[in-house]
């Protein structure tokens, strides 16, 4: 039975992964064996129906608000072409935040007035390409404005931009960004650079904004000082026809709620010294113990969160706004509603899968299970993937070779680094691992597969 699978490599603290229908298929079967002798280890395995099914679930919340809306896949999340045709499969859009995104997305056949260019950086022939295919542009600062003054004038063409907007004001805290221009300041600089809206190549067609982390309250807030900025806007003779909240759409990877805060318990413990380390040498994942207490904050992914995706948009367009909702404040203006989110709507459509090559036991008792992997190929920015792997024995003639002895370890990756381990987290293997085994690591399609990717 697929419980079984999940008791053969467990954390020492669990977090038992959420699994689509088609991850369990491919668990309980043998494909992945073959894929493996096939095309070697590491292995990222992609699959798009989720990602259809995801953006469905958020178009869905919209229609029922009767609130113009449309998702922009954002591609940075992962570099698989299929991905982009499922996206735009659905009627999304992408975001591309790259030189190289762009032209794989165009050489895709999609349209460029299907697409949004976020790069944070964006170099001169980037700002041509979007100009030369109508890609609209999030402007970050006034020297991209600047240049595309000089792009539009030499190509004789127009620029269709979204100015990305920061410095909102959250609990009456501004929150911190280095993006964006500052809201308080926007209409003087917009007048200064575009002192003439109706000449002007430069063509304000949105307003874009991207916070840092999941939070609801702040996007509602972000909204909220958005729309009047954009009825200003209007009233100067900019047609802004959009507004874009960026991504950070929160998703969730954990089945269980209570292992998430049990790992988050045991975890303090061990680094207060009053139980056994989960992680490798006490790592403290972000936090620190200074005279017995815990300081820093996690460094983490929140791998267990809730409301998510569907649920969590809602909440954004049901907030009240003015005397009645966002939602009734958009369809009101008649705009249409942005998001770009990546890792969440890649939820359930990827998960990658490495081979076991040794098995080394150190002498304070450890074991080291080393993978045909480096760390980079399962990584964000975030300390460690806080979801348990999942271990399919090689099924092999010679059964004698199994060792059968529990083992508790952990997963160290090809670079010749000691901070080389695939995760920070010790796990169990009761019915212990051996060479050729897979270790298969669940729901990695977002950021995890590509995002610092090196080889």
């Amino acid at each position: 039975g697929f419980s079984q699978i999940r008791e053969r490599c467990r954390g020492i603290s669990p977090l038992d992964a959420k699994l689509e229908k088609w991850q369990i298929d491919l668990l309980t079967g043998n494909s992945l064996a073959e894929w493996i002798d096939d095309f070697g280890s590491p292995l990222n395995v992609i699959c798009p129906e989720p990602l259809v099914k995801n953006i469905e679930e958020l178009n869905e919340v919209a229609r029922q608000r009767d609130v113009d809306f449309r998702v922009y896949f954002a591609r940075k999340a992962n570099k698989c072409l299929a991905l982009v045709d499922a996206a735009v499969s659905t009627g999304a859009g992408i975001d591309v935040a790259s030189e190289q995104e762009l032209t794989q997305v165009l050489n895709q056949g999609v349209s460029g007035r299907e697409l949004i260019c976020t790069a944070a950086v964006k170099n001169y022939r980037l700002l041509e390409i979007c100009v030369n295919h109508e890609v609209t542009i999030a402007v970050d600062n006034p020297d991209e404005l600047k240049q595309l003054l000089i792009i539009t004038e030499s190509l004789n063409q127009n620029a269709n931009i979204a100015l990305r907007l920061s410095g909102f004001l959250h609990d009456e805290i501004k929150l911190h960004s280095r993006f964006g221009f500052d809201i308080a300041a926007i209409e003087q600089i917009v007048e200064h650079i575009i002192p003439d809206v109706e000449q002007s190549r430069i063509k304000i067609i949105g307003l874009h904004f991207h916070l840092d982390g999941y939070s609801l309250s702040q996007r509602i807030a972000a909204v909220a000082q958005c729309l009047p900025v954009l009825d200003h806007m209007r009233t100067s003779g900019h047609q802004i026809s959009f507004l874009d909240i960026g991504g950070g759409l929160p998703m969730c990877y954990l089945e269980n709620e209570t292992q998430w805060e049990e790992f988050w318990v045991q975890h303090a413990e061990a680094l207060l010294g009053r139980g056994e380390p989960i992680t490798y040498r006490n790592h403290g994942l972000g936090l620190i113990a200074i005279n017995n207490e815990l300081h820093g904050k996690r460094n983490c992914y929140p791998y267990y969160q809730s409301p998510v995706r569907a649920v969590w948009l809602a909440g954004l367009l049901d907030a009240q706004f003015e005397s009645s909702t966002i939602a009734a404040a958009l369809r009101n203006r008649g705009v249409q509603l942005r998001c770009e989110p990546g890792r969440s709507v890649l939820d359930g459509c990827g998960m990658t899968v490495a081979q076991v090559q040794f098995r080394k036991q150190h002498p304070n008792g450890d074991w080291y299970i080393g993978l045909s992997m480096n760390r980079t190929q399962c990584r964000t920015t975030s300390d460690d993937f806080l979801v348990d792997p999942i271990l399919i024995p090689k099924i092999s003639i010679n059964q004698t070779a199994y060792l059968k002895q529990t083992m508790e370890g952990y997963l160290v990756g090809a670079y010749c680094t000691e901070s080389e381990l695939i995760s920070l987290r010790k796990f169990r293997f009761p019915a212990g691992v051996n060479i050729g085994d897979l270790i298969i690591f669940p729901n990695t399609a977002g950021y995890l597969m590509h995002f610092l990717e090196s080889r």
